[in-house]
């Protein structure tokens, strides 16, 4: 009871917000994509939202499941960075479901995608 409890309060407070829209409808130029589910919000990447030079998305593979067969998503949270519409990068999470990438290796990798393209 306690368990679930704590998962309930965990989805009820969570700060990540996930769109159903398509990656390929997002995607000019650098797009970073969080493909997460709703039972794993609180292994969020919470500093998405400070990644620079790029677009930011999160997608909800629970309730987008063709999403996570299009881009096969095999754990959550994976982080994808799309390059005018092309995967370039992949994150993966590790066998806890947590993503060892951190904001740096991610703005890193959009730095360098950035740079590539002069």
């Amino acid at each position: 009871m306690k368990t679930l409890l704590l998962t309930f309060t965990l989805l009820l407070f969570s700060t990540a917000v996930y769109v159903s829209t398509p990656p390929t409808e997002l995607i000019e130029g650098v797009c970073v994509i969080e493909f997460n589910a709703s039972f794993n919000t609180s292994n969020s990447v919470s500093w998405m939202d400070n990644l620079s030079d790029c677009k930011g998305k999160r997608i909800d593979i629970s309730s987008n499941p063709d999403k996570q067969k299009e881009h096969n998503i095999v754990v959550v949270p994976t982080i994808i960075i799309f390059n005018k519409g092309e995967e370039v990068q992949r994150f993966q999470a590790n066998i806890m479901m947590k993503l060892e990438a951190t904001q740096d290796d991610i703005q890193e990798a959009v730095d360098e995608i950035l740079m590539s393209s002069f």
